[in-house]
């Protein structure tokens, strides 16, 4: 078996990849990657990329597809993967999000790749007051990642077929302590706050809802989307991923932190402006396809793994939204560095 996972150094790939080497010991584990942010590991033990049998360095933009040989399962997350960086770099994050991936999953349909698993997103759904959305509900993209999602579904639903298996997984927002920590998602962020400063600023009114899965948990799923079986399901799926219960509104969030932190200062911005990112996710189809691989995680444990891991690495960093766990961060870097060009590509 050859697995090969793209954008594996970011911030879910080590944890994917430890969780594959785990299921699959003898499988050969191959990544796919730029490397933007491959130097910024935060732990303290042996990189996470040990676990690896091969790392390839590249531009999913230029992808060569004679990697793809032999490969089983393509395990998709190479994307500019936030809002911040998608609104400074629009064109650029349509390129590499969508127009990568559909030539990337053609070019796997055509080598004999049998499972293609897309990490999607339920920023696709946007603002959503009202019920809890569907895989069937109206999407609002409202932002260039988020577009970048649903164009990309609407490419992969062309290219799968009984020989092509295609799962994209709406992943709710991504959480938890990662060896390539980010703090640009909003758990991460109050966390971080409340550990370095001893407070939680809450940007908007507290009130955005917003589906949470611990980084583990989606290592799990990604685990399932593999293995699910064609048969009891579509060759093409999409499915909402998470749990009903990690449904929150982002002042809960600050609160369940306040609880484990006591210490901790919570102010919120009465007065801001509505945030147009607000939507509560059903999960019930993953609950019912995918009933052995359902998040175990909650959020207090999310919670005091994200403190514990952040107390290891000695971090109080008052201001750590200037730091390189801030993800444009790193990017305007490399951009003033001369490292990357204005399309993000590397400087030749």
């Amino acid at each position: 078996m050859k697995i090969l996972i793209t954008g594996n150094l970011g911030y879910v790939g080590p944890t994917l990849v430890k969780t594959l080497r785990k299921d699959y010991p003898t499988a050969v584990l191959m990544g796919f990657d730029v490397g933007y942010f491959a130097k910024l590991i935060t732990n303290t033990s042996i990189s996470p990329d040990h676990y690896l049998d091969v790392q390839y360095y590249g531009d999913v933009r230029n992808f060569p597809e004679d990697i793809l040989i032999g490969v089983d399962t393509v395990i998709h997350l190479s994307a500019i993967s936030n809002d911040p960086i998608g609104n400074k770099f629009e064109q650029v994050t349509l390129d590499i999000n969508f127009k990568a991936t559909q030539t990337i999953a053609e070019k796997a349909r055509d080598k004999g790749v049998k499972n293609f698993v897309f990490a999607s997103s339920c920023s696709v759904y946007g603002f959503a007051q009202d019920a809890a959305r569907t895989e069937s509900s109206q999407l609002n993209p409202l932002t260039a990642y988020a577009k970048s999602k649903v164009y990309s579904e609407e490419a992969l639903a062309q290219l799968a077929n009984s020989d092509f298996k295609v799962t994209c997984l709406r992943f709710a927002t991504a959480c938890g302590i990662s060896e390539r920590l980010r703090l640009d998602l909003v758990l991460n962020d109050f966390t971080a706050g409340a550990v370095a400063n001893g407070e939680i600023n809450i940007m908007s009114d507290g009130s955005p809802w917003r589906p949470l899965i611990n980084v583990k948990d989606m290592a799990r799923a990604i685990i399932w989307a593999r293995e699910r079986d064609a048969i009891e399901s579509d060759n093409f799926l999409i499915v909402n991923t998470g749990s009903d219960e990690w449904n929150y509104q982002v002042k809960d969030l600050a609160t369940a932190i306040k609880a484990i932190l006591p210490q901790t200062v919570i102010s919120i911005n009465k007065d801001a402006q509505p945030d147009k990112r607000s939507y509560r996710v059903d999960f019930s189809l993953f609950k019912k396809l995918a009933p052995n691989h359902q998040p175990v995680y909650d959020l207090p444990t999310t919670i005091n793994e994200l403190v514990e891991g952040l107390q290891n690495i000695g971090f109080n960093d008052h201001n750590f939204r200037t730091s390189n766990l801030i993800r444009l961060n790193v990017i305007n870097d490399l951009l003033v560095s001369g490292i990357v060009d204005n399309n993000l590509a590397l400087a030749r």
